[in-house]
């Protein structure tokens, strides 16, 4: 097996470190007329291989504009790990959390299960959380790293059988870690110690009532308690993972991961980053901070170099690999659990919904003169159909693909919704929509898609500067009017949406994806939903 990509040519790179590993000193500490035991022994090399937001992506490809390759899938991901591990026997393979959570269906339809056996087949050593492992809050998290059935899940499912730690999530009534802080692997005498931390945002990006009882503490505070506490048990080399993003910055690194470089302990030797998707491979503070990228596309491979007197790392470095497949072979082991859950659940994704008449994008509002987008205004729709209300709001981070042209299959839907989020609608005044839509604009622009109404907004200012209905006329400040969000804008931690604080009686319906599915259905007609002008910034360029 040949991988290609960035500095590996397996066959030859194997031959090589192979020899490399044979060649040492011939001379005894004898004829060096060395005190015995007091010999310079070789630095023990080390290699961790790391893995971030997967996001249960476990059979996605991809490929970009321009560019011949293929990038990704699990079964391709454990051939590059496993090609990787055998060129050093001190190997571990580690993650930096999201590797679950808006997965696509062959991983979600059992509860994400299917990507914790594949990631127990790769034979991961250790793994922290991100802000997705709390998608179905506390309860389900700690149920999907111990164990426990669920009736969505695989019979006799027995949990994860590598360490899960978390140094900042504690409970609020007794100040107790939910998972373990910190986990030491020795490997040839010498200590490891992996700290995992997330961020601290995470409470602003799931449902809040799945992590009432939980709070998320400083990420920098809570290493900095355990790295002493490391160091007592014997270990010098440090690693933390930390679901923290950051971005690459010339040879540096920026945002929240080079900060948190700075303010941690330097007994910290590596920090393995997350949670924006990016590819970092940096120094900062001599702390080597890496980030690979995102759904298995690519993974870092880090060197280290322990002395093993002292047990510190004295050297380290990294290259971020990217997971292409052309030339490569995949995983059988892994390509085989692939095949009995796409087998298991291929009915229901292939099912025909309705036809496109062309492809329809996603995702967020933009600054542009029109900034709404046809597939989110396709979702608003359909919110409001299901519920029968007068408006609708629809985030556009829970957007998560775009659609194609042609037939619509349930499989498409549920990579565009996967959350498996509820609608709610509540009554509202027509003088306190201002303020809701107000709510979800940011220095980025708006966040939600729009259905029942208009607006104009101004990007100079970030406000909104007119509501009407869809026939322009202004909505009646003094009238009630329904409108219907998901679960998790409505019950959105920090309710930065404004929802809770200005909305009454709210009313409980389907799941945001079975609203969809049910809008499609109802057309006759190819769907050829566009940009329209929902959503006008007048600064904006037209």
């Amino acid at each position: 097996m040949a991988i290609l990509g960035n500095k590996v040519v397996a066959a030859s790179l194997s031959v090589s470190l192979f020899m490399t590993g044979m060649i040492g000193s011939s001379v005894s500490a004898k004829e060096q007329k060395v005190p015995l035991g007091l010999e310079k022994k070789e630095n023990v090399k080390v290699q961790i291989l790391s893995v971030n937001d997967l996001h249960g992506k476990i059979n996605v490809s991809e490929q970009f504009k321009d560019d011949p390759n293929t990038y990704g899938n699990a079964a391709y991901l454990a051939a590059y790990l496993r090609d990787r591990e055998q060129t050093n026997e001190n190997t571990l393979i580690v993650h930096s959390g999201d590797m679950v959570g808006g997965s696509p269906p062959v991983s979600a339809l059992y509860q994400d299960e299917p990507t914790v056996e594949i990631m127990e087949s790769i034979g991961f050593d250790v793994g922290t959380v991100g802000n997705h492992e709390f998608d179905e809050g506390v309860d389900e998290l700690l149920r999907l790293t111990y164990g426990g059935d669920h009736p969505n899940g695989t019979a006799n499912y027995d949990g994860i059988d590598f360490p899960m730690v978390a140094a900042n999530v504690v409970y609020k009534d007794s100040g107790e870690l939910v998972l373990p802080p910190y986990y030491i692997k020795n490997i040839k005498g010498q200590k490891i110690g992996f700290i995992g931390v997330t961020t601290t945002e995470t409470p602003n990006m799931v449902v809040a009532k799945g992590i009432t009882n939980v709070d998320f503490t400083d990420e920098a505070e809570a290493i900095n308690k355990y790295v002493p506490e490391l160091a007592k048990r014997g270990v010098e080399a440090i690693v933390v993972l930390a679901h923290v993003p950051g971005s690459q910055a010339g040879e540096s690194a920026s945002g929240e991961i080079a900060k948190l470089a700075t303010e941690i302990n330097d007994k910290v030797d590596v920090i393995v980053a997350a949670h924006n998707h990016q590819k970092v491979d940096a120094l900062v503070d001599n702390k080597l901070i890496v980030q690979a990228g995102e759904y298995g596309k690519a993974f870092a491979d880090i060197d280290l170099e322990i002395d093993p007197l002292t047990g510190d790392i004295v050297k380290k470095e990294a290259e971020i690999v990217d997971v292409i497949q052309e030339g490569v072979t995949p995983d059988p082991e892994v390509s085989a659990i692939l095949e009995k859950y796409s087998t298991a659940i291929a009915p229901k994704l292939n099912e025909v919904i309705g036809q496109a008449a062309n492809s329809m994008q996603g995702g967020y509002i933009t600054k542009d003169y029109f900034g709404d987008n046809a597939l989110g205004n396709l979702i608003a729709d359909g919110m409001n159909a299901a519920m029968g209300s007068d408006f609708a709001m629809m985030n556009g981070g829970g957007i998560r693909a775009n659609l194609n042209a042609g037939e619509i299959t349930w499989e498409e839907l549920y990579n565009i919704q996967p959350f498996g989020n509820t609608l709610v609608t509540i009554e509202v005044q027509g003088s306190e929509m201002e303020e809701i839509v107000n709510a979800q604009i940011s220095s980025y622009g708006p966040d939600a898609s729009i259905g029942g109404f208009h607006y104009k907004w101004d990007s100079a200012t970030g406000k909104v500067t007119e509501i009407t209905l869809p026939d322009g006329t202004p909505i009646d400040q003094n009238a009630t009017y329904t409108l219907t969000v998901n679960n998790y804008m409505y019950d959105h931690y920090s309710d930065k949406y404004k929802l809770r604080a200005y909305g009454k009686n709210p009313v409980q319906g389907p799941d945001d994806l079975q609203a969809t599915v049910d809008f499609v259905k109802s057309f006759t007609s190819p769907i050829a939903y566009e940009a329209e002008g929902r959503i006008i910034n007048i600064s904006g360029a037209q």
